[in-house]
């Protein structure tokens, strides 16, 4: 994803004087050309991430769209003051785009780790969240961000699904299984294990490439059975205040799986920290097998 990133970003460079390009070492080598035929909007600051952020927030006041890039444990746990000061209290939007997500860089160790970045940055109102699962969603996530009149925050991985999904960047979620037990929200990278784990299941699969703002009305709209697991690639429950605001009017159950609120001390390689958090196939099928018998002790389930 970060090529795609690297290649996007420099089509929009040659495509709109207004974007800027802001960033902190990581990425510099992809952005050489683009450096060479932009001078003036390709901006590497050194590692000083919060330098990289206020230069954006400045660049924006100007009218200018920045798109400030790093790793996401530098750029929004490192300079959340920024972010917070410089774009939301001054009310001016630009576009972070981050790498390494929860732990891809997990032989860097917890430096290199952010799991709580989406909940950090949803602390904030008004940013437009995008997380997308493939390199081709990527991109049209990307000119949508750049192109919109709101903060944007973009979250890449090295973990991407095999296929792209059919999103339009309007932050739809689209229905790619329909069942009648219970509804899952895939998020960004983690539906082909989510696939993988429901295959045989009589459960719908929701697709999620945008989390914020959240969609409630598909969730509502092609919701069976009021019983919703949320598979997020980040701090698990993220998106639980808005799965439950949109069922306030039901009874219902919500099971959450994601990054769990411990620390993994050791490093491994990302798959190994998909196993402990549980958010591997087979995890992921134990974990719904649970929640659904659970749903059959009291006889039916709540509606």
């Amino acid at each position: 994803m970060r090529e795609q990133f690297a290649q996007t970003a420099t089509g929009l460079l040659d495509e709109d004087p207004s974007v800027a390009v802001l960033l902190a070492d990581i990425s510099a080598g992809l952005f050489a050309e683009a450096a060479r035929r932009h001078p003036q909007r390709v901006i590497n600051v050194g590692i000083r991430e919060q330098l990289l952020v206020d230069a954006g927030a400045g660049l924006a006041l100007s009218g200018m769209r920045p798109i400030i890039h790093t790793f996401a444990s530098f750029l929004v746990e490192r300079a959340f003051e920024q972010i917070k000061l410089g774009f939301g209290h001054q009310d001016v939007a630009g576009v972070l785009v981050s790498a390494g997500a929860s732990y891809d860089m997990a032989q860097a160790g917890r430096t290199h780790q952010a799991p709580g970045d989406v909940a950090l940055i949803d602390t904030l109102p008004d940013w437009v969240i995008h997380v997308p699962g493939h390199p081709s969603e990527l991109d049209r996530l990307l000119r949508a961000a750049v192109g919109g009149e709101r903060p944007a925050y973009v979250r890449t991985s090295t973990h991407q699904n095999t296929r792209p999904q059919p999103i339009d960047g309007r932050g739809r979620m689209t229905l790619v299984r329909a069942g009648s037990r219970a509804t899952v929200v895939a998020v960004g990278p983690m539906l082909d294990a989510v696939l993988a784990a429901t295959s045989g299941m009589d459960l719908s699969v929701l697709y999620a490439a945008t989390v914020r703002p959240f969609d409630a009305g598909t969730l509502l709209a092609t919701l069976q059975t009021p019983d919703v697991v949320l598979v997020e690639p980040y701090l698990a429950g993220t998106s639980a205040r808005c799965v439950s605001d949109a069922l306030a009017h039901r009874r219902h159950r919500l099971l959450c799986l994601g990054v769990a609120r411990r620390e993994l001390r050791r490093y491994g390689t990302p798959g190994d920290h998909d196993r402990a958090h549980g958010l591997d196939a087979a995890a992921l099928r134990a974990s719904l097998d649970a929640f659904l018998s659970a749903q059959c002790v009291g006889g039916t389930s709540p509606s």
